[in-house]
């Protein structure tokens, strides 16, 4: 029935379609790509779009062509990885404060107050600079920012199921507390924890991309789409397609993945079904 909902929703297909063309393209970006992402070619400094050179180049003359789809390559591995450590916390937190209760509850939600009193860019600011900048502290600082609100989320769920008659009738039957959280409260979050990782996709592209345009991301001459939006800020009155086509690059990804977001919840949540 989800399947057959999601194949019927527009929303979730627009955002498909858009996201198959990004991973593709930076898949196949070895292929695509005109030159290599890091050649340097003084000569062709601050070109604008041309056939040999589509999106223009920068003050180095690199391809920004080339660098857009290498760059996606970053930004996209980054992003995921730090959702899939942001999912891996706070499904599993998330699971045992709202199963178990009492003090693994009081413990588990006060350090998710902690980390939901500061905004979530400005927390992955601090531990980014804390740990230097490097890809390693993106992926622990966007990681640790993400995980909170997914544990809230499953907790919830998880507290609202541990009263259900089938959770009552496993315990009554004498089966373990293992058992009951693999076989009946992991496969009822598991449409929540989908809806939110897919619309946290976006969040977590769009702050690795803040922390590449501070400097804290990766570093030169590795390409993002965040540090090529800074690097382009200072040529913007000359060549503003140093800025528009990674920006245009941030912009549809985020779309693609909120876009199968919103389809995804209308399809997989069963109290929005008429």
């Amino acid at each position: 029935m989800a399947r057959g909902r999601a194949r019927l929703n527009g929303m979730a297909l627009a955002g498909l379609g858009l996201l198959v063309v990004v991973v593709l393209a930076a898949l196949a970006a070895p292929l695509l790509a005109p030159a290599p992402p890091d050649r340097l070619s003084l000569g062709e400094s601050l070109q604008p779009p041309t056939p040999a050179h589509p999106c223009g180049t920068d003050y180095y003359g690199r391809d920004v062509l080339s660098r857009v789809l290498h760059g996606g390559r970053v930004s996209l591995a980054i992003s995921l990885s730090a959702q899939l450590v942001a999912l891996g916390l706070g499904v599993t937190l998330g699971v045992l404060a709202g199963y178990f209760g009492g003090w693994v509850d009081f413990a588990v939600m006060r350090t998710v107050d902690v980390f939901l009193a500061f905004p979530d860019l400005l927390l992955a600011i601090g531990i980014a600079a804390a740990l230097g900048p490097g890809l390693p502290s993106v992926l622990v600082a966007l990681g640790l920012v993400g995980w909170p609100g997914l544990c809230r989320l499953v907790r919830g769920e998880v507290m609202a199921l541990r009263e259900r008659d089938f959770i009552q009738a496993a315990k009554a039957i004498g089966a373990g507390h293992g058992w009951i959280l693999w076989r009946h409260v992991l496969p009822n979050v598991v449409a929540p924890t989908v809806i939110a990782t897919s619309l946290g996709l976006g969040s977590r592209i769009m702050q690795e991309a803040s922390l590449s345009f501070l400097g804290l991301g990766v570093q030169p001459p590795v390409a993002s789409w965040g540090s090529m939006v800074h690097f382009g800020l200072r040529w913007l009155s000359r060549a503003p397609w140093l800025v528009i086509f990674p920006g245009l690059a941030i912009a549809i990804a985020v779309l693609g993945f909120n876009l199968l977001g919103d389809g995804l919840r209308d399809a997989l949540d069963p109290r929005l079904e008429e």
